[in-house]
């Protein structure tokens, strides 16, 4: 997909404050810290609108950014972050649990782990999560340059089976350095369209 027009719409935390318009939506999750920002930066071709930041667990609200018009991406809370407190942890948890399972414009959960090193509990318990409530799944293993090519079979095979994944879930190595797998993601992304 040619990117050309793209704006983040809200922040939102609660079902009342979703957008209308019923585009095709895809929620990122992943650990704080793991590249979301960076991953929806490079899908959409700008630099900043995600925002980075070497401060962990920073969003802490549903950020809906639309898409030409044609679907949302929607950044959820980065999880595993041990400053956040247990309150707002649990808080977050209810609202990212509850958008999950019962918003219906959702296609998909975009799973973002780290490719150089194996899932960790929450990305597991997360990858479990979409699983016992039957939600598509596409699995992105980032920072795919830090790897040399030659490597990274060897790599997805750990994440595969950690992970435990369900065999018709994609799994695709990207790096928002390079641009690699972004024309793979995108395509598994308007296949659910």
């Amino acid at each position: 997909m040619k990117v050309h027009n793209v704006e983040m719409i809200m922040s939102a935390v609660r079902p009342e404050q979703y957008p209308t318009e019923g585009y095709p939506e895809f929620a990122l999750a992943g650990r704080s810290n793991v590249g979301k920002s960076s991953f929806i930066n490079k899908m959409i071709g700008r630099k900043s609108l995600a925002r980075t930041s070497s401060k962990p667990g920073k969003t802490q609200t549903l950020n809906f950014y639309k898409i030409e018009e044609q679907l949302f991406f929607v950044d959820v809370p980065g999880y595993g972050y041990a400053k956040v407190s247990k309150s707002s942890r649990e808080t977050w948890g209810k609202f990212i649990q509850q958008y999950m399972t019962e918003r219906e414009p959702l296609r998909a959960v975009v799973l973002i782990v780290d490719l150089r090193h194996a899932p960790s509990a929450d990305d597991c318990a997360m990858y479990d999560f979409l699983v016992n409530n039957n939600m598509p799944a596409i699995v992105i293993a980032t920072k795919a340059d830090k790897i040399p090519k030659g490597k990274w079979e060897k790599h997805k095979k750990v994440v595969r089976e950690t992970l435990d994944m369900r065999p018709y879930d994609s799994l695709i190595v990207f790096s928002s350095e390079k641009g690699i797998g972004m024309e793979a993601a995108w395509k598994e992304i308007e296949s659910r369209m």
